[in-house]
């Protein structure tokens, strides 16, 4: 609306001022009255964050300007980038921007376009110094600024779409108030910590007016960590204008960072900060390592979401759990004859399975881990009621909080949620059950199923079992194998049975309800396909890699069509297959699916969702395979941190990510380390999954081949011959685990000079791979060939090198290998490490 001129004021002092002049052909009424306000605001505040007005005037035609400070700085966002400013120095800086627009809000002003350009930097004794400037769509919320009339136009919105709060997006705007600035100030604290804006600006430009005024405000932004991981390239580049790296800035912003931004860009105007003081002084709590007000969503908000989402079943649910509690259902039930009887049966009925539903869609939404800080403090409350309701004396109930507190003290906080869940809800719920529901079937089933996702999802698998087969056994004796709940409950069941490594029995399961699903519903359903890659992800386990990679190869394709790339079973598959080809040594087509999965899980499903993790694990087995140890480190270690808050440490996929670290530790020579980090797996799996679990002898191999590689080979040698012993019996003797585990013991055999046994194993070893597929074949046929070159057979050493080398194992040290000495004046042998060369070129 207005030109902006330096200038040069010569009385009654010579300065260089800033002369904003309205736009020729824009001086209507309407412009002229903004124009105004403008000058008045400017002449009410005196900040030093806030550029100051000196004169106001018109011109000889009657176009009104006023003459202002002129400040010679750049947008904050380019001052940060260009001077390379850290975290913290931005967040300095930034806390001087609210407290500007905190005081134009004491005067009554607000400024309705703030955005970088607004807010410049001048650097002013060698310290940087921020101006607010042009308060031209100001509002007055305690005054009249002018007596021109000042209103919008139909369709006219003030501010900048980008920066705009969503209640200033409305047409007209006029339902805004200071808290419509804080939004504007999330916008730039996320670009400031991040680099891009929370909504797309192509994106809000495409859209067209009523387009864009839906995403404003409809569109929920990711969080600043979760938006780094989604800008590729850019997001190096990002951090590297923050003076540090890509997975050290994401350490940053999570948390307390991910939760002031996203608490200022609220859609609704009451859950943000009421003022910008407020926003800023949460930024100083984390400054100052304090904790901050703004915080995850509670389990109490989300179950009130639900709630608005699910009225009907809520409602339903709430009459029956009334009467439930009150023992009424039971006389109502039973009380009434006949027809009526029947009638009110059917009802009661319908209703219950509706409160149950809800029960489980509840479970499924609330974690206990989302709780974090207030985790304990939530249990606290839960425990201290249940034991209320059950009559405790007060007394008693502080002395069993209070020994309740030592050990979560000196335990994970979600370990510890997990184990209280089952102790205050899940058993006491299996009890009610077992005196409640004996003769009501189908409700018992309902319930059972409810329990067993529970347990399975806090990683308790020996407590989901029996009421998985409970669930199961009742859906099909009462509704038939093909009714949908039954497929629901033998589908849990199968998932169970895969978790406590009971494949056969799980595939047994799966298979059975894809031949179900695939007639009933269609080869390409939605449940048809969630079956299928349940499926194959069984082959992948029993170690049918071809067959898993086929089902998952399938799935997918009809996953994009029907679904979409973005689906969270269609990521699921995805990473599935990336894993299977993995196996198979295809890691030129894994690494483009590995990446496409964690980029749409960030982007999609946000860096703490669980699937989001398992892809960070999945990718980073790959980078260690493909020796690029220091990204695989990285991925490894933020995977850990994440499953340890939202699961807890001993959670069995959080003990898969240390057993992984420990792997990459032990190639990397840092024994110390992967020692210490497999004990601890392997004792926590020991304890909560048992000696023969497929996880545990997993942790023990981890455990032998660390032990073997730091020269302990005794010790070694005593876990790996405990390991394979137990291995055979539970996979049996021609099972690809089984192979593995027999590996790594010829592997250490191999360590300390047992070379006759060390041939026998390996070659057992070698049969098992050539009959069901490994992606060590290759090192197994050149293990073999050292070997034999060690025992003094050059002829057979030479067959197993060039067998190896037709599998695509070419090793670097091959012409320096001290196995290989006595190969070296072999003029096969030359071509052979010529041959490995080409390899390793390719």
């Amino acid at each position: 609306m207005g030109e902006v001129w330096l200038a040069e004021q010569r009385e009654p002092i010579r300065r260089r001022v800033a002369i904003k002049v309205i736009k020729h052909g824009m001086d209507t009424r309407q412009v002229v009255a903004r124009f105004e306000a403008e000058r008045q605001a400017l002449a009410l505040m005196d900040h030093p964050a806030v550029a100051r007005v000196y004169d106001a005037g018109a011109t000889p035609r009657g176009r009104p300007y006023f003459v202002m400070e002129h400040v010679k700085g750049v947008p904050i966002t380019h001052h940060c980038d260009d001077h390379k400013l850290d975290t913290r120095e931005r967040l300095e800086l930034f806390v001087q921007v609210c407290e500007g627009v905190q005081h134009a809000h004491q005067e009554a002003i607000i400024h309705r376009d703030l955005k970088p350009s607004n807010v410049l930097v001048a650097v002013q004794d060698g310290k940087a110094v921020p101006k607010i400037i042009d308060f031209g769509v100001a509002k007055a919320t305690a005054q009249r600024l002018t007596e021109r009339t000042m209103f919008t136009g139909l369709g006219v919105m003030i501010g900048t779409p980008a920066y705009m709060s969503p209640e200033q997006a409305r047409v007209g705007g006029q339902e805004v108030d200071t808290r419509t600035d804080v939004y504007s100030l999330g916008v730039i604290l996320y670009q400031l910590l991040v680099g891009e804006l929370p909504l797309d600006i192509k994106e809000l430009v495409d859209e067209g007016f009523d387009g864009l005024v839906r995403k404003i405000r409809t569109s929920e932004p990711s969080r600043p960590s979760t938006r780094l991981g989604t800008l590729g390239e850019r997001s190096a580049e990002s951090a590297k204008l923050r003076g540090t790296d890509t997975s050290t800035l994401r350490r940053q912003l999570k948390g307390d960072l991910d939760w002031i931004t996203m608490k200022a860009l609220e859609k609704e105007p009451a859950r943000r900060y009421g003022s910008p003081m407020e926003l800023a002084d949460d930024i100083r709590r984390h400054l100052a390592n304090e904790p901050v007000l703004a915080g995850p969503p509670s389990s109490l908000y989300r179950a009130g979401k639900f709630v608005r989402r699910h009225r009907l079943a809520v409602a339903a649910g709430a009459a029956v759990a009334v009467a439930l509690m009150a023992g009424v259902v039971s006389s109502t039930l039973f009380g009434l004859r006949e027809a009526a009887q029947r009638r009110a049966a059917e009802q009661a009925r319908e209703d219950l399975e509706a409160v149950v539903g809800f029960q489980a869609e509840m479970l499924a939404e609330l974690d206990p881990a989302e709780a974090g800080r207030n985790v304990v403090e939530a249990l606290r409350g839960a425990i201290a009621g249940t034991l209320e309701r059950q009559g405790t004396p007060p007394g008693e109930i502080d002395a069993l909080l209070a020994s309740f507190d030592g050990p979560v003290q000196r335990t994970n906080v979600t370990d510890v949620a997990r184990r209280v869940l089952d102790e205050t809800i899940l058993r006491p719920a299996a009890q009610t059950i077992d005196n409640r529901f004996g003769d009501r079937p189908l409700i018992e089933a309902r319930l059972r199923r409810t329990l067993a996702q529970t347990y399975h999802s806090l990683g308790l698998f020996d407590e989901a079992e029996p009421h998985a087969e409970r669930a199961a056994e009742l859906h099909r004796r009462e509704l038939g194998d093909d009714h949908e709940q039954t497929l629901a409950s033998t589908t849990e069941l199968g998932n169970v049975y895969w978790s406590r490594g009971r494949y056969d029995e799980a595939e047994r399961v799966h298979r059975h309800n894809l031949g179900i699903v695939r007639e009933r519903l269609g080869p390409e359903h939605e449940d048809t396909l969630m079956t299928s890659y349940n499926l194959a992800g069984i082959f992948f386990r029993q170690g049918r890699n071809d067959e898993a990679a086929a089902l998952f190869a399938e799935t997918l394709a009809a996953q994009r069509r029907v679904l979409g790339d973005d689906h969270r079973s269609t990521l699921k598959t995805m990473n599935g297959l990336a894993v299977a080809y993995w196996r198979l040594g295809r890691h030129d087509e894994a690494l483009p699916l590995y990446e496409e999965a964690l980029e749409r899980r960030r982007r999609t499903l946000g860096d703490d969702d669980r699937d989001t993790v398992e892809t960070l694990n999945n990718f980073a087995v790959l980078l260690e395979h493909l020796k690029r140890r220091e990204e695989a480190e990285a991925l490894y270690l933020e995977a850990i941190e994440t499953n340890r808050r939202i699961r807890g440490e001993t959670h069995p996929t959080t003990l898969r990510n240390i057993n992984s670290l420990a792997t990459l530790y032990t190639r990397m020579r840092r024994y110390d380390e992967a020692e210490k980090l497999v004990r601890f797996a392997l004792d926590a799996r020991r304890r909560d999954l048992g000696e023969n679990h497929p996880d545990t002898l997993g942790a023990m191999n981890n455990l032998g081949n660390t032990l073997a590689s730091s020269g302990k080979l005794v010790e070694a040698k005593a876990v790996l011959e405990d390991l394979v012993s137990r291995s055979e019996r539970v996979f049996g003797p021609d099972s690809p685990d089984y192979g593995l585990h027999l590996h790594t013991y010829g592997e250490m055999l191999m360590g300390t000079g047992e070379l006759d046994q060390a041939d026998r194993t390996l070659r057992r070893v070698l049969r098992i791979y050539e009959a069901r597929g490994s992606r060590y074949h290759g090192l197994a046929l050149y293990q073999l060939g050292t070997t034999a070159a060690r025992r003094g057979r050059a002829d057979e050493a030479l067959d197993f090198l060039r067998r190896a080398l037709e599998e695509g194992h070419a090793p670097e040290s091959m012409s320096d290998d001290p196995h290989l000495r006595a190969l070296r004046d072999h003029p096969q042998f030359q071509a052979l490490v010529a041959e490995a060369e080409r390899l390793r070129q390719t």
